[in-house]
């Protein structure tokens, strides 16, 4: 039997397609908004995948919200919960209640530029490298243990937009490559609160941005 997970999203779901389009070893059970007019709840419910809303302005406090979530995550009984640009800071409640279940993906070579607007805050502090970083969500906000990270060049005439169109290439990339090695059994939360891969290969060296003769 397939892994179960289910997806949390807040807009269009571009990170969401990605693992669709992965075909990958596993079952999504849900796609669940937070928002009633997110685009990627049209995309799930054309892939024949239940599509459902938890409006978190229908909720007085984020604990009333989060509790509501968590119900309506635990209805598909998933073995893990995948954040792909959900845009909600979740409750130490919620995330101890899916402690080590709970995957995202955030837009900065983390811990580098944790919060919103991570490509401006590359940008202002003048940084050669940007990149992405799939993590286990702990309650320090975008920490947690690392699963897998892509670097980007920064380029000298890059733009908030164009930065971002880069790094979101790279998260298309190493999202679903991280959801395979889960799927497979192939990740580990070690002792030390890092991340062990099984069977994966990396790259020796550095990445070198600008690049020189050595």
């Amino acid at each position: 039997m397939k892994p179960r997970i289910v997806i949390l999203i807040s807009g269009r779901g571009s990170n969401m397609a990605a693992l669709l389009a992965a075909s990958l070893p596993l079952e999504i059970a849900a796609v669940i908004s937070n928002r009633p007019g997110a685009a990627g709840l049209a995309l799930a419910t054309a892939q024949g995948i239940a599509a459902e809303v938890v409006d978190h302005q229908a909720h007085a406090t984020r604990e009333t919200f989060d509790q509501a979530l968590a119900e309506a995550i635990d209805r598909h009984q998933p073995q893990l919960v995948v954040l792909a640009g959900f845009m909600r800071i979740l409750t130490p409640a919620f995330i101890r209640h899916y402690q080590g279940r709970l995957l995202n993906i955030h837009p900065s070579l983390l811990p580098a530029f944790p919060g919103l607007h991570t490509h401006r805050q590359a940008l202002q502090a003048g940084v050669r490298i940007h990149g992405c970083t799939v993590h286990f969500v702990t309650e320090q906000l975008d920490h947690g243990p690392i699963v897998a990270q892509a670097a980007v060049p920064v380029l000298p005439d890059d733009t908030e937009e164009t930065l971002a169109a880069r790094v979101l290439e790279s998260e298309h990339r190493i999202y679903p490559e991280a959801l395979r090695w889960w799927a497979e059994g192939r990740l580990t939360l070690r002792d030390d609160g890092r991340v062990g891969v099984q069977g994966a290969a990396f790259p020796q060296g550095a990445l070198r941005v600008p690049g020189a003769a050595a």
